[in-house]
C-alpha cells in the first residue's frame, strides 16, 4: 500500500506533455501569423495591380466640354496594365503568378493573383508549402467637367 501512495518520478511526464503542447502551441501561433502577413503582401500587390488595371483605358474618350461619356475598360487592355505593374513593382513573394486579370461590365477590373507561403517552421503540425489566392477588384471613377 505505501508504494501505491508513492510519486516520485510522476511529474516529469506532465512537464514534458505540458512543454510539447506549449511548443506546438507557439508554433502554430507563428504560422498563422506568417499566413496572414503574406496573404496581406499579396492582397495589397493585388489591390494596386487592380487600380492599375481599372485605369487603363483611353483618355480619349473623354472630352472635355463636350457629351460626358463614361470610359470603357477593355480585357486585353486591363491584363496588359496589371502585367506592366506587375513586372516594375518589386516584392518578396515566392511563386507569384497572375491567374487572371480583365473586367466583366467594362467599368471594374478584376485581378486574381496567387503565390506560394512556406512556414518558418516546418513541423508535423504545419504543411510544408500552401498556395493562397486574392482576387480584388477596383474601379475607375471620373467626374463629369
Amino acid at each position: 500500500m505505501r508504494a501505491l501512495r508513492r510519486d516520485d518520478g510522476s511529474i516529469l511526464p506532465l512537464v514534458l506533455l505540458g512543454a510539447f503542447l506549449g511548443l506546438t502551441l507557439v508554433i502554430v501561433a507563428i504560422g498563422a501569423t506568417s499566413l496572414y502577413l503574406e496573404r496581406k503582401r499579396l492582397l495589397s500587390l493585388a489591390d494596386g495591380a487592380a487600380l492599375a488595371g481599372a485605369e487603363a483605358f483611353d483618355l480619349a474618350e473623354v472630352v472635355p466640354g463636350g457629351e460626358w461619356r463614361a470610359p470603357t475598360l477593355e480585357s486585353a487592355d486591363v491584363a496588359l496594365a496589371v502585367e506592366d505593374h506587375l513586372a516594375v513593382v518589386p516584392h518578396q513573394l515566392e511563386g507569384l503568378e497572375l491567374v487572371s486579370a480583365g473586367t466583366a461590365d467594362g467599368r471594374t477590373a478584376q485581378v486574381v493573383l496567387a503565390a506560394d507561403w512556406r512556414p518558418p517552421v516546418v513541423g508535423v503540425v504545419l504543411p510544408e508549402a500552401l498556395r493562397i489566392e486574392v482576387t480584388t477588384t477596383a474601379r475607375s471613377v471620373l467626374v463629369a467637367p
